[in-house]
C-alpha cells in the first residue's frame, strides 16, 4: 500500500468525519468540518500528484480514487441536505436536487461498467471534471455559512446575519449551476457512449 493509495483512502473516514461535524453543535463545529472539507479535497489532488511524480499509478488507485470521490461528495451532500443547509425551509427542493445528482452517478457509473464488459474506457470529460469542481465549491460555501452565523460572532464584535444570508444566496447559487452541469454532462455522456447499451458495437 503506497502513499497515494491510503490518501485516497483517507477520504473516506474523514468523509464520515466532516458529516459528523455538520451536525454537531460545539463551538467551533463548523469551522472544523469546513477545514476537514478542504483537507479531504486536497487529498484528491494530492493522491493523483504523487502517482504520476513518482510512477506509481495503478488501476486499484484510478479505481479507488473514482469511488472515493464519489463517497466524498455525495457524502457530504446528503449532510448539507439533511441538516437544512442548503434550504431549511423546503426540503423537498434540496432533496430533489441531491436525487438528481444522485441519480447521473449511478447511470454513468452503470454505463462505464458496461463499457469495460466491452473493452471500451469511457475517461472522464471537460464536463464531468467541471461539474466536481462546481459541485466541491458549492458544498464548501455553503460549510462556510454556519462558521459566519455561529463561530465568527463569537470572536468578532460584528453583525454578520446579513452577510451570511448573501453568502447562502451565492452557495445556492453555486450549487443550483452543479446540478445544472451534473445533468448535462451525465447526458452527454450518455449520447458519446450511447453505442456500448447496443447489441452490436458500431
Amino acid at each position: 500500500m503506497n502513499l497515494p493509495n491510503l490518501l485516497t483512502l483517507s477520504r473516506i473516514p474523514l468523509t464520515f468525519a466532516t458529516v459528523l461535524l455538520v451536525y454537531s453543535e460545539w463551538a467551533g463545529a463548523a469551522t472544523a468540518a469546513l477545514v476537514l472539507f478542504v483537507f479531504c479535497g486536497l487529498t484528491d489532488w494530492l493522491d493523483g500528484y504523487l502517482a504520476r511524480k513518482h510512477g506509481i499509478v495503478s488501476s486499484f488507485g484510478i479505481f479507488m480514487d473514482a469511488l472515493t470521490d464519489k463517497i466524498f461528495v455525495l457524502g457530504v451532500m446528503v449532510a448539507v441536505t439533511d441538516a437544512g443547509l442548503i434550504l431549511a425551509k423546503s426540503h423537498f427542493v434540496a432533496v430533489l436536487m441531491f436525487l438528481l445528482v444522485l441519480t447521473r452517478e449511478f447511470v454513468i457509473t452503470g454505463m462505464r461498467l458496461v463499457a469495460a464488459l466491452q473493452g471500451v474506457v469511457i475517461a472522464a470529460e471537460k464536463g464531468g471534471k467541471l461539474k466536481t469542481i462546481m459541485q466541491i465549491v458549492a458544498l464548501g460555501a455553503f460549510l462556510f455559512v454556519p462558521i459566519l452565523q455561529n463561530d465568527l460572532p463569537r470572536v468578532v464584535s460584528w453583525d454578520t446575519t446579513l452577510a451570511a444570508s448573501l453568502f447562502h444566496y451565492l452557495a445556492f447559487g453555486m450549487y443550483t449551476v452543479a446540478v445544472v452541469l451534473t445533468v448535462w454532462s451525465g447526458c452527454t455522456y450518455l449520447v458519446k457512449y450511447r453505442h456500448v447499451f447496443a447489441e452490436k458495437k458500431p
